[in-house]
């Protein structure tokens, strides 16, 4: 298995002196950037740059034939989009000035320090991939199409909000950069890696990790490997997980259950592609994508001093949110229907008909799992199904157990009804208080709106029995009549 080279266009480093590219060349490579092609004459840029595409044009200033000056008027108007970088001896202040206004990318003044070549170079190779997928997104966004649909056949799904973050996958997969991808439990943030993997052309692995409890030993162990003798009881050398990503992708779930002294080697990793197994000291480099994913606030987290800002802003390149299950209604019949599929051929029982109430009740579900407990719910009352239509009494049980999307308030008919407090404003009141009468109307007919008339779903919503309910409506009728 051959390794991805880094990055996926090569840099063209552009000089008279042979000396000069070598060296050039074997700072890049000694710091993973390993796809380099080098052209000590100036005349043939224009034809190569025509033929092949390039990530970057390294230029220097001074050479025969076509200077770097005469040249980069004519890659800026023909390549706007390829970044240049001049290299000279010239320290001037206004050659500098003159060079960025025709366009260049940076001016690095000759000897140039390693680091400072490596981290111009790096930086843009960044803005040309960023520049890149941005044109590639737009072009998906205003075609409305995804190219490859079958990349996301796992994931069932007709939301419109999906599908944007479908198109928006396809657009930066084969970016090296890393993806951020927040969202609740239970929303498939690991479907979603998996089918970034998928595109990403990668012909490594796809190695998922969950980090959450891991403390700073494991978590260097686990993820960089250890050499024999490094720690009592390290018999033998021992490959870590970013090692077997080699040329694939490696995915970290739960990265805000990461501790501090890790966040520190975490954030090596993402920004030099940089590591250290135990008991090593000489650091390894890796080409592994790395996707994170968490179910947490990140912003709280750094706000109370608990996941590092650097490392934030360096894993959010790419961001993909999550939707939870309650605000895609439009797929739960899509759902069922495929883990009823799913249920029954595991279970090696005939797949049953759900009943149409059934989505009525689940649309007004609040699913704190989302669509793990979707899948469970119907596990379960697939496994109780003997024949018939399925039966809604498992869903009802649970769902009334674990409360619906507005929590049961206390009526006078249910016993053990409770208000209980979620932190959010149920009604908020701009106008004249309404009674308590009108308070009860209004929730009893927003209860019959959400269940499409089903006076067992209402009740259940409300937290009270349909006996009680019923008793309500009667009530309500008489006191219109008279």
């Amino acid at each position: 298995m051959n390794p991805t080279h880094f990055p996926a266009l090569p840099v063209l480093l552009v000089d008279d002196e042979e000396e000069f590219l070598l060296s050039v060349s074997y700072t890049l490579d000694s710091d993973g950037i390993d796809n380099v092609v080098q052209c000590q004459h100036s005349h043939e840029v224009m034809n190569m740059l025509f033929k092949q595409d390039f990530s970057v044009v390294v230029l220097d200033m001074l050479m025969p034939h076509l200077s770097g000056w005469d040249l980069l008027p004519m890659i800026v108007a023909d390549f706007p989009s390829l970044p240049v970088l001049i290299i000279t001896a010239v320290d001037e202040v206004q050659t500098a000035v003159d060079c960025m206004r025709e366009g260049t990318f940076d001016y690095l003044v000759k000897p140039v320090s390693q680091s400072r070549l490596v981290a111009t170079v790096r930086r843009a190779i960044e803005f040309r991939q960023l520049r890149d997928e941005n044109i590639q997104l737009k072009n998906y966004l205003l075609s409305d199409r995804l190219k490859h649909p079958q990349s996301f056949a796992e994931i069932v799904t007709q939301d419109r909000a999906m599908r944007s973050i479908f198109q928006y996958i396809e657009a930066i997969a084969e970016s090296p950069q890393p993806v951020l991808i927040t969202g609740e439990t239970g929303v498939g943030k690991e479907m979603i890696a998996n089918a970034i993997h998928g595109l990403s052309a990668r012909t490594g692995e796809f190695i998922p990790v969950n980090v959450a409890g891991l403390d700073d030993h494991l978590f260097s162990d686990t993820l960089f490997g250890h050499e024999k003798g490094a720690f009592t009881g390290a018999e033998r050398v021992r490959k870590g997980l970013v090692e077997m990503a080699t040329a694939g992708t490696l995915f970290l779930d739960e990265i805000g259950d990461l501790r501090m002294e890790s966040q520190v080697k975490l954030l090596r990793l993402a920004q030099d592609g940089k590591y250290y197994p135990l008991g090593v000291d000489v650091p390894k480099s890796t080409d592994a994508r790395m996707i994170v994913a968490t179910n947490q606030k990140i912003q709280s987290l750094m706000e109370a001093g608990k996941f590092r800002k650097d490392l934030y802003y360096r894993l959010l390149t790419h961001h993909i949110h999550l939707p939870p299950l309650r605000e895609r209604a439009d797929d739960l019949p899509l759902l069922v229907d495929h883990f009823l599929e799913k249920a029954a051929h595991t279970l090696g029982k005939k797949k049953p008909t759900p009943p149409i109430q059934l989505f009525t009740l689940l649309s007004n579900y609040h699913f704190p799992g989302n669509i793990r407990e979707l899948e469970s719910m119907v596990f379960d009352a697939v496994s109780r199904h003997t024949r018939g239509v399925l039966s809604m009494k498992s869903f009802r049980r649970k769902v009334g157990h674990q409360g619906t999307s507005q929590p049961p308030y206390g009526w006078g008919e249910e016993r053990n009804a409770t208000v209980r407090d979620t932190g959010e404003e149920l009604v908020v009141f701009t106008g004249r208080m309404p009674t308590l009468k009108e308070a009860e109307r209004f929730a009893i007919a927003e209860a019959l709106k959400r269940a499409d008339g089903n006076k067992k779903i209402a009740a259940q919503l409300l937290g009270m029995s349909r006996q009680a309910l019923h008793n309500r409506l009667n009530r309500a009728r008489k006191s219109d009549d008279q």
